[in-house]
């Protein structure tokens, strides 16, 4: 009869087989992916060229100092002022209607064409001129918008 098997002997490799079968494997990736390791190759004698790995590496050697300039500028009074009022601005245009908002940037540029071609004439204007003016549709419909914008604007201030 045959005598059972109780204990499962693994083959223990030395380091020099381990050495030896790491490097095989190393080799069969080299081999398996040259046109990669070429591609990789290239690409860091470009960056070593230009000066790209020196910076990288001095860059990496002060990390700490530079993480800590960083966070020492970005608390500053004024950039968390800029960030809170990004975010504001930010959560406004969200609520906006795009269509409003274009029409209303569209109807912004035309004043301000307008505005220059004034400017540019130097022409005064009096109080009877202003009055007229009220009559023409297009200022008629700008003065009604402004104060019904005034009318909102002050509503939101209470």
């Amino acid at each position: 009869m045959a005598k059972l098997i109780s204990t499962i002997k693994k083959e223990q490799l030395t380091e020099e087989q381990l050495q030896a079968q790491k490097l095989e494997d190393l080799k069969r990736l080299v081999t398996d992916n040259e046109e990669a390791v070429t591609q990789i190759f290239t690409i860091l004698t470009e960056l070593n060229d230009i000066g790209a790995l020196e910076a990288a590496s001095k860059l990496i050697e002060a990390k700490e100092e530079i993480a800590h300039i960083t966070l020492g500028q970005l608390t500053r009074k004024p950039v968390t002022n800029i960030i809170n009022n990004l975010m504001g601005v930010a959560g406004a245009l969200s609520d906006m209607d795009p269509a409003t908002t274009t029409k209303l940037i569209d109807a912004l540029n035309s004043g301000i064409d307008e505005a220059n071609k004034a400017v540019e004439t130097d022409e005064k204007i009096g109080v009877l001129q202003l009055m007229k003016q009220l009559k023409d549709p297009d200022v008629n419909r700008a003065v009604n918008f402004g104060v019904h914008f005034l009318k909102g604007l002050g509503k939101g201030l209470k």
